[in-house]
């Protein structure tokens, strides 16, 4: 199987499937796909040992953030193409678990991989990190030894830790980690910077070793930049009509 990363700012990624070759995706994360491929939808990978196992792997999957459902794209007779985006700005990386080894990632930041690649959930090890880490007690736990591509907002930037070294991160910027990162919160010292700061009352603590991707713009800031505006926007325009019905009733008024 091979890729293409398509976009800037905007990116989908298109595969190049073998015949006989498949790759899983989330619900609703494809763009297009070629004639040769047959896309079946089910609640498991079919390796979970029956109908309930099965289930239970589909509501693991929708507790850790994921869809329900899964979606396999098989390439029938001949090669194919599938095509995968992200549901906002942002980009796509490929993570080579055979390199990385285990990882745990944000919830819904995964969008597609290949069929050597599990999907389940991670539980944080630490109460704190649960309650304050902006991402619950639950993460996306990839595990195997194929490819999977998570999807970020705005650009993903790799940070590597050494061991005993730590990293302080906003809660919501934290889109991957290997396994072997020790993740716990830690609240802003300073009453005028837990107020005043701008950054929330807590941040992420990250002690190596291991490597961190961050992101760069998480949608839940972007979208409150965008609930602000539109608010604010509202607002203006209310008062541009209030304006206006003043400006008539005064000209009424003076007979103008």
């Amino acid at each position: 199987m091979q890729h293409q990363i398509i976009g800037d700012d905007i990116q989908a990624v298109v595969l190049a499937l073998n015949p006989g070759e498949a790759v899983r995706a989330e619900a609703g994360a494809m763009l297009y796909m070629t004639d040769s491929i047959e896309m079946n939808t089910t609640v498991g990978t079919g390796g979970e040992g029956g109908m309930m196992g099965a289930l239970m792997s589909g509501l693991k999957r929708a507790v850790s953030g994921d869809s329900f459902f899964i979606t396999t794209f098989t390439a029938q007779g001949q090669s194919g193409q599938v095509a995968f985006a992200g549901p906002y700005p942002g980009k796509i990386m490929p993570m080579h678990l055979n390199e990385t080894g285990t990882l745990l990632c944000q919830r819904d930041s995964y969008l597609c991989s290949d069929t050597q690649v599990d999907v389940s959930i991670g539980f944080t090890r630490k109460f704190g990190a649960g309650f304050f880490g902006g991402e619950g007690f639950i993460l996306q736990k990839l595990s195997g030894s194929g490819t999977a591509y998570i999807h970020s907002g705005g650009g993903i930037l790799p940070y590597d830790l050494a061991a005993g070294q730590s990293l302080r991160v906003d809660t919501g910027c934290l889109v991957a980690m290997t396994e072997s990162i020790d993740y716990d919160i830690q609240m802003a010292r300073g009453v005028k910077n837990m107020l005043f700061g701008g950054e929330g009352l807590f941040f992420a603590h990250l002690k190596g070793p291991g490597r961190v991707w961050l992101q760069i713009l998480p949608f839940s800031r972007l979208a409150n930049r965008i609930i602000a505006a539109g608010s604010l926007g509202g607002a203006e325009q209310s008062r541009g009509v209030g304006g206006l019905g003043g400006n008539l009733l005064g000209g009424l008024i003076s007979g103008e």
